[in-house]
Formats: structure tokens, C-alpha cells, sequence
């Protein structure tokens, strides 16, 4: 049986010091976390203008 861990994403954790980014911004988060085996399973975006802010749940195949 597959065994997963999670972890909740949020547009904080690119920068602390700024709650909303452009999309480049969100892009080069997720896909950073992509390549560490992370899938976004759920994503809640918000948009404004040309700001984004965001929170979800990623998941990826637990490691032994």
C-alpha cells in the first residue's frame, strides 16, 4: 500500500514579507516544489490584478 505524507502551501511561504505575488512568482514556487516530488492536489488562487495569493494541500509518496 502506498503511503503518502502532505503539506499545506501558502503564498506566504515564497515571501514572508509580502502576501501576494505575479504569477511568474507562483509559477517558479509550484514548480520548485514539483521537482522536489511535490503533486498540488487542491489550490485555493486568488486573484487581484496582477497580484496572486493563494493556499493548498500538496502531496507526494512517502520516503522510507
Amino acid at each position: 500500500m502506498d503511503k503518502w505524507e502532505y503539506m499545506i502551501v501558502d503564498s506566504k511561504d515564497i515571501d514572508e514579507r509580502r502576501e501576494y505575488k505575479d504569477s511568474s512568482e507562483v509559477e517558479q514556487y509550484l514548480n520548485a516544489l514539483g521537482a522536489q516530488g511535490w503533486e498540488i492536489i487542491n489550490l485555493d488562487l486568488d486573484c487581484y490584478s496582477t497580484f496572486f495569493k493563494f493556499t493548498g494541500v500538496a502531496k507526494r509518496a512517502k520516503r522510507s
